[in-house]
């Protein structure tokens, strides 16, 4: 008897480029498609920009955009559910999780995944939002079959503080396709292209354009780095509703001849290692940034906040803490002393990556164990100190 391939359906806000979405995208391309059968049904009002390779790659994309009318939205995402007949649903949505996972126990689907990429809420701490967060934190409890972190802190934000002592919940840490990291860069090329000047300086950021990632703050160290050293690019991948208003402030302080905005690229690991020097990362908080992975496969020296989890660093040398509590004055010293710090080779840093089990095929492995325990019945236990 051929057994049918097991079907799971990911609910994220869109496909748009970013560190969950590029991780799913990599999951997507290493899974086994005869075993694995993927959906993703987008919230956002546009699928995204994966959206046509997602489709590409044999996957769906189904529409459900959240509305004003909140009854109608569940009836369609439950519609979907009952149609799609999923053996699995997959959760990228945080807080949300916990309506989805209700849901989708109320469908009788057998294999309910929340998953936490983040490790705080970046909502205003009202007084309705604080009831919305416990409500939706006790259906995750009481609906979901496993629970599933990009980190230790990002678990214990959705699943509490003692989550290590329930079985359903783990960490699994993203993975990154080496492939861009492999084969020669043309560096003058990829610089021409982004209009920088082919000898200077460039300090580099990936991340999208919301106040979790503090691109004020990375303005505060530009301004500060530019009193020093005039010769100075800056280079901030990505897009997002704060981006208007952080390119009016880089106009604002004078800063746009030496600050470059290219927008969402899909050739981040291309950038980074021809038109990068340095990387630098003052998030006010994080799940476990991709970004800063792919920042050290590319042996770019790396100055991150330390609310960043440690989980994420596997090449230490490479990377300097500081609290955001220093000052935009220590930052621009710490960054301008990396400018001449030694790049290590590009296989040895692959090595490291690998042996730390940051590659896509382990993380996607990893994920496909716990998608076909549902289906050969058998418990899966998850690595909670990956």
């Amino acid at each position: 008897m051929i057994q049918r391939p097991l079907k799971v359906l990911h609910a994220l806000g869109a496909f748009d480029p970013g560190g969950v979405e590029t991780w799913l995208l990599g999951v997507l391309k290493s899974c086994d498609r005869e075993r694995i059968e993927f959906d993703f049904c987008t919230f956002g009002q546009e699928p995204g920009v994966y959206a046509q390779e997602v489709e590409g790659l044999g996957a769906r994309i189904l529409r459900c955009p959240v509305s004003g009318n909140f009854l109608s939205f569940r009836r369609r995402f439950r519609r979907i559910l009952r149609e799609g007949r999923y053996d699995v649903v997959h959760s990228h949505v945080h807080f949300f999780s916990g309506a989805l996972v209700r849901w989708a126990k109320a469908e009788g689907v057998p294999m309910r995944i929340a998953h936490s990429h983040t490790s705080r809420d970046d909502r205003p701490d009202t007084l309705p939002r604080r009831y919305y967060r416990r409500a939706m934190k006790s259906w995750i409890r009481r609906y979901a079959t496993h629970g599933l972190a990009a980190s230790r802190p990002a678990a214990a934000e959705l699943f509490g503080e003692h989550w290590e002592e329930d079985k359903r919940f783990g960490v699994l840490h993203y993975g990154i396709d080496f492939g861009p990291f492999r084969g020669p860069v043309i560096r003058e090329q990829v610089r021409s292209e982004i209009g920088l000047p082919p000898d200077a300086p460039v300090v580099g950021h990936v991340g999208r354009f919301v106040p979790a990632k503090n691109h004020h703050f990375l303005l505060e160290i530009a301004g500060e780095l530019l009193k020093i050293r005039r010769d100075v690019h800056f280079l901030f991948v990505g897009d997002g509703p704060l981006r208007p208003e952080i390119e009016a402030r880089s106009r604002a302080m004078g800063l746009s001849a030496n600050v470059h905005f290219p927008g969402s690229r899909s050739d981040v690991p291309r950038l980074m290692r021809g038109a990068m020097d340095v990387f630098v990362f003052p998030s006010l908080w994080e799940g476990l940034p991709v970004a800063l992975i792919e920042a050290q496969a590319a042996g770019l020296p790396c100055s991150i906040c330390n609310t960043v989890p440690e989980e994420v660093v596997f090449w230490p040398e490479s990377v300097g803490f500081l609290p955001l509590a220093a000052g935009a004055n220590r930052w621009a010293a710490q960054v301008i002393g990396s400018f001449n710090a030694p790049r290590p080779k590009s296989n040895s840093v692959l090595d490291i990556v690998t042996q730390n089990g940051f590659s896509i095929e382990e993380s996607a492995s990893k994920l496909k164990s716990v998608y076909l325990s549902q289906q050969s019945c058998a418990p899966i236990i998850l690595e909670q100190h990956v």
